[in-house]
């Protein structure tokens, strides 16, 4: 998953801090079947932060979305008067294609 989180005065990049230091982004990662828990800040929106959320299977994330970190994080966004705006897509298996290959220095 790609979530954008966006907000205004800061708020999206305090959010992410705070989902930091308060440890909350740790436990999620340590959640069994994530893969990826990793905050970036688009170069072209500042008042956005995207999270690329990543997991092993359906089930690891409908279990996440069970645990009481998933509250934590709710009582986070409403703090933070945050908006929402989500992208799915599935990991490709098969790797990278050689004719993609030859565009990527490694």
């Amino acid at each position: 998953m790609n979530l954008y989180y966006t907000g205004t005065e800061g708020n999206a990049r305090k959010f992410a801090e705070e989902m930091e230091k308060s440890g909350i982004a740790d436990a999620i990662r340590a959640e069994a079947g994530n893969e990826k828990y990793e905050y970036f800040v688009p170069l072209d929106d500042p008042e956005t932060i995207l999270l690329i959320d990543s997991w092993k299977d359906q089930e690891s994330l409908d279990i996440h979305h069970k645990s009481p970190m998933m509250g934590q994080l709710a009582a986070l966004r409403e703090k933070y008067d945050l908006h929402m705006r989500a992208e799915r897509y599935l990991s490709d298996e098969t790797g990278i294609p050689g004719k993609d290959a030859a565009f990527i220095k490694s």
